[in-house]
């Protein structure tokens, strides 16, 4: 019967191979069959064994019994592989079951996707949490609607070949504002038949917006770090980090560069008179000047304190650095407004260039730093340029400095007293208190060589403190002795007397040595009543002196002439004296303009009831001339060398000047410049 088919077919035995590729066929699918119905298990298991049946037929001579035996087996195959695809199909939905149940349970946002439409298949609970929208709605999007991309959706997916998490942000819908930062990672995985692309993304937003804020943290911690909190000018560590790389450049281009150093005349004064808040706003204000004082190519740093440094790039020359510190000296000139009152402010500005006055950052700042010194001795409110000879000049300053702090604890300073006569009487009318310093190894130390930088270093007032005391003290001992006591006057510094206990600390030293406070002068240069009156407006100062004067104290101005607005202050301030300084007495005889400036002041004085003292008389004809022309009282090496308070006691016991002459302790050899080098230096 299978003659006629054989022929159809031809050669049978070249279908041997037909059943084995038929069952190959049949199992290489065996994933996806047990995935259908039981009833398509059985059907496609039947078909397999049935097919296998007749392939023997074909390939040899079979009986009919054969056949049924074959059929009987493929049935019985088929309800095993029925069985056994029940029994997978339950198994493979219940892991299914798991799985779902942890993707539906998870924090994180599960996205299933059809490549081909891009369209959404699945979206997790998760998804409708964070977007708020049903998972419907959901299913109608693509994945170009949920990820906020700059580019297609397929090169995103291929990013994911190189990098296993991408951030990214996600949103529920094109147009929405609200979305969220996520990181997202990809896969792709088959799902009924064909594959599928599968995202998980996790909310990040929190995370990120903890970086940001601590990545702001971390800026303003940097700027507080590397900018002055008050002015907000880049400080020493941003100079320190940032100045040597400039210098650099400078060195590569063959730029010149110049670096200043300003330190504010007086500052110290103005907070310790109007207080560290009114500092601090003058601070700012300098700040403000200096800023619009310089070009956009400048840097402007706070060191700290009332000290600047200005950083002047690719200048020309040595003169056009030297402009732009000139007009920074005159920026700071103008008077500065607060609280309606006007504080009157300067700088002294020291300047060095690069790379002729140095090769580094240290060496620049020393030697700017320096000329800055060399300015504030020259006056203040000056620019120097920074020499070699400087060098000295601060090594000097810093060694009187360390040797004035020895003196003070070392008790190394005593008063000398230099008599003041009546021009007319000849009799002795007062005496000047003056300072002296014993060094035990270098002798007797002028004035002149250490009272400027006591004033700089605030080492004045307990300096002066020490005066005022040791003359109340001595004017107790010269009592108890039986000497007639006159008045003593002694020079005061604008820190004294802007100290709220100053006037206290006198009270209580007069009356502590039983001492009448008419007894008690005391001198102020012009420059200090400009300091107190640029630093206080002028009320302030007006009222501590004048709580001296309701003690009974008297004021005098010592150096008349060689100040500021002099006529202005006799007018608003109140004096009882005034002390013609010794430039103007020096050529009086010889019949130059001396004469018709001390006349004029002589003659203003009188008017004004104010006594005049002439100052430095050396010679019998220039004490005449100030007799014809009515000055009242004058003191000088013509009539007395200062002396110490022993022979002062004899002085005012006899009422005679005699021996004083003998005490020449104001003659002090010229010092010379390494006086105060330590040796071996």
């Amino acid at each position: 019967m299978c003659a006629p088919f054989r022929g159809a077919l031809g050669d049978i035995d070249t279908l041997a191979p037909l059943p084995i590729i038929i069952i190959g066929a049949a199992f290489s699918n065996f994933s996806r069959l047990f995935n259908k119905t039981p009833a398509v298990i059985t059907a496609t298991s039947l078909l397999a064994v049935s097919a296998f049946a007749v392939s023997l037929l074909l390939t040899r001579s079979i009986t009919g019994i054969d056949v049924w035996r074959c059929l009987l087996i493929a049935i019985l195959m088929s309800g095993m592989f029925a069985v056994m695809g029940v029994y997978l199909r339950h198994l493979r939905a219940t892991h299914n079951a798991q799985y779902k149940a942890v993707v539906d349970n998870t924090v994180d946002i599960v996205i299933i996707a059809h490549p081909p439409t891009k369209r959404l298949l699945y979206v997790n609970p998760a998804f409708e949490r964070h977007f708020n929208i049903g998972l419907a709605d959901a299913l109608l999007m693509t994945t170009e609607d949920v990820f906020v991309l700059a580019e297609p959706i397929d090169r995103f997916n291929r990013r994911f070949e190189s990098s296993r998490c991408i951030e990214t942000k996600m949103r529920a819908g094109e147009g929405r504002d609200t979305g969220i930062d996520v990181q997202v990672d990809f896969c792709t995985s088959p799902m009924d038949g064909e594959d599928v692309w599968i995202y998980t993304a996790r909310d990040v937003t929190q995370r990120r917006t903890a970086e940001q804020q601590l990545l702001s943290n971390q800026t303003r911690l940097d700027h507080m770090a590397h900018h002055d909190q008050l002015t907000g000018l880049p400080n020493r560590h941003y100079m320190t980090a940032t100045l040597p790389n400039m210098l650099a450049a400078a060195k590569t281009s063959g730029s010149l560069m110049a670096l200043i150093f300003l330190d504010l005349d007086r500052f110290k004064f103005v907070n310790d008179t109007l207080g560290h808040e009114v500092g601090d706003r003058l601070l700012q204000a300098v700040a403000a000047r200096l800023r619009s004082s310089i070009r956009s190519e400048d840097i402007l740093f706070r060191m700290g304190g009332d000290e600047f440094v200005v950083v002047l790039n690719k200048v020309v020359s040595e003169d056009e650095a030297t402009r732009g510190a000139a007009r920074i000296g005159t920026a700071l000139r103008e008077p500065v407004v607060i609280d309606g009152g006007r504080l009157q402010i300067s700088a002294s500005i020291g300047m060095c260039l690069f790379p002729r006055d140095g090769a580094d950052m240290h060496e620049l700042l020393k030697h700017s730093d320096t000329a800055m010194y060399s300015a504030k001795d020259r006056g203040r409110d000056n620019v120097q340029m920074f020499t070699s000879v400087m060098d000295k000049a601060l090594k000097r300053r810093v060694a009187v400095e360390a040797m004035l702090r020895e003196a003070i604890s070392g008790r190394q300073f005593d008063v000398y007293y230099q008599p003041i006569l009546s021009l007319e009487s000849q009799a002795i009318v007062s005496l000047e208190a003056l300072i002296r310093w014993k060094h035990p190894t270098k002798g007797m130390i002028p004035p002149d060589w250490f009272i400027s930088v006591a004033e700089e270093t605030g080492l004045i007032v307990p300096i002066g403190n020490f005066v005022l005391r040791r003359v109340l003290e001595n004017m107790a001992d010269w009592r108890r002795a039986g000497a007639t006591l006159v008045p003593v006057s002694l020079n005061v510094a604008p820190a004294q007397l802007v100290r709220g206990d100053f006037r206290t600390m006198i009270l209580h030293l007069l009356r502590a040595n039983q001492i009448d406070a008419k007894l008690l002068q005391l001198e102020m240069t012009e420059r200090t009543i400009f300091d107190i009156a640029s630093a206080t407006a002028g009320n302030q100062g007006r009222d501590s002196i004048e709580g001296l004067r309701d003690l009974g104290v008297q004021i005098a101005i010592d150096d008349f002439g060689t100040g500021y607005s002099s006529l202005s202050y006799l007018k608003n301030w109140r004096v009882d004296k005034l002390k013609i300084d010794k430039s103007f007495i020096r050529d009086l005889a010889m019949g130059s303009s001396d004469y018709a400036i001390v006349s004029a002041i002589i003659a203003m004085a009188r008017h004004l009831r104010i006594e005049v003292i002439a100052e430095g008389i050396e010679a019998y004809q220039q004490a005449e001339i100030l007799r014809q022309i009515g000055c009242h009282q004058g003191q000088g090496y013509l009539y007395a060398r200062p002396a110490p308070a022993e022979r002062t006691l004899v002085f005012l016991t006899q009422q005679t000047t005699a021996g004083y002459a003998d005490e020449d302790t104001a003659s002090v050899p010229d010092l010379p410049v390494d006086l105060f080098q330590r040796e071996g230096t």
